[in-house]
């Protein structure tokens, strides 16, 4: 856990829960593409850069889910840097009480006030396209957060944040967590096009989030990688009865007793 590994000439990431982009840039200049969980994920990945010598000089969060940005206040106190966000993304890593109360509808109780949905405080700017390192391309991924994107590296890596889940991730929980179905499956389309070489130069890497990356090629199955058939079932699920997910939790939650203490919030957020 926390091994640098070497993706593309200059690209590389950091293996953790969520995983973190290191892009190097002009001299000993690296950028981060997110920053992990929590505070000691910035400590560790400080840590690591400081070992090679290399000095932040940006970050980039592709979505404002505390796995993906809990270490900005840390590495961001440390390094100095700046932080940029794409859209209401840049917003809700502003002010993280805004997770939480999403997820919960309403002021959250303290136990959903925790790191795992609830980051530190950063300052976070918008991503504007003069914000962007040289050669790099923004992709929106919208779909699993309002405003995801995943970013393409002068080099042919593509980091895709949380757009992949692997089809092992769905079996565990049995429902993605998603704001917008329709934008999602827009963006595992746009991915699929990435996949077979519609954008140039034709990515060498993609970097999910959390799910093992690999190499851009053809490859019998390739579409099954994809979870359409997953999201699409979920959808129709919800459309048609909205507790029909929650009832397939029936044997590791009991809802019943949850809603009766009002905490049917607390058992969604373990989803995201």
């Amino acid at each position: 856990m926390y091994e640098l590994v070497q993706a593309a000439s200059r690209s590389f990431y950091i293996q953790s829960p969520a995983r973190i982009g290191v892009v190097l840039g002009k001299g000993n200049e690296v950028s981060l593409i997110d920053s992990g969980s929590d505070k000691d994920a910035g400590r560790k990945v400080k840590k690591l850069l400081d070992a090679r010598g290399w000095k932040l000089k940006a970050m980039f969060n592709t979505h404002s889910h505390a796995d993906h940005i809990g270490g900005n206040r840390c590495l961001q106190s440390q390094a100095g840097c700046g932080i940029y966000a794409s859209g209401i993304e840049s917003a809700l890593a502003r002010d993280p009480l805004w997770e939480p109360a999403f997820l919960y509808g309403d002021n959250p109780p303290r136990d959903l006030r925790r790191k795992f949905l609830m980051a530190q405080e950063s300052e976070v700017q918008p991503l504007e396209p003069e914000a962007l390192r040289p050669g790099w391309e923004c992709l929106p991924l919208p779909g699993h957060a309002f405003d995801m994107a995943g970013f393409r590296t002068p080099d042919g890596a593509v980091c895709l944040a949380d757009c992949l889940a692997s089809e092992a991730t769905l079996a565990k929980h049995h429902v993605a967590f998603l704001v917008d179905v329709e934008a999602c499956l827009a963006a595992l389309d746009k991915v699929k096009g990435l996949q077979a070489g519609d954008l140039r130069p034709r990515p060498r890497r993609r970097l999910p989030g959390h799910r093992a990356a690999g190499r851009a090629q053809h490859r019998q199955g390739a579409r099954d990688s994809l979870p359409h058939r997953g999201h699409l079932r979920i959808s129709c699920q919800l459309r048609a009865d909205p507790e029909a997910p929650l009832r397939r939790l029936r044997p590791c939650h009991d809802l019943r007793a949850a809603r009766a203490r009002g905490q049917q919030g607390a058992i969604l957020s373990c989803l995201a």
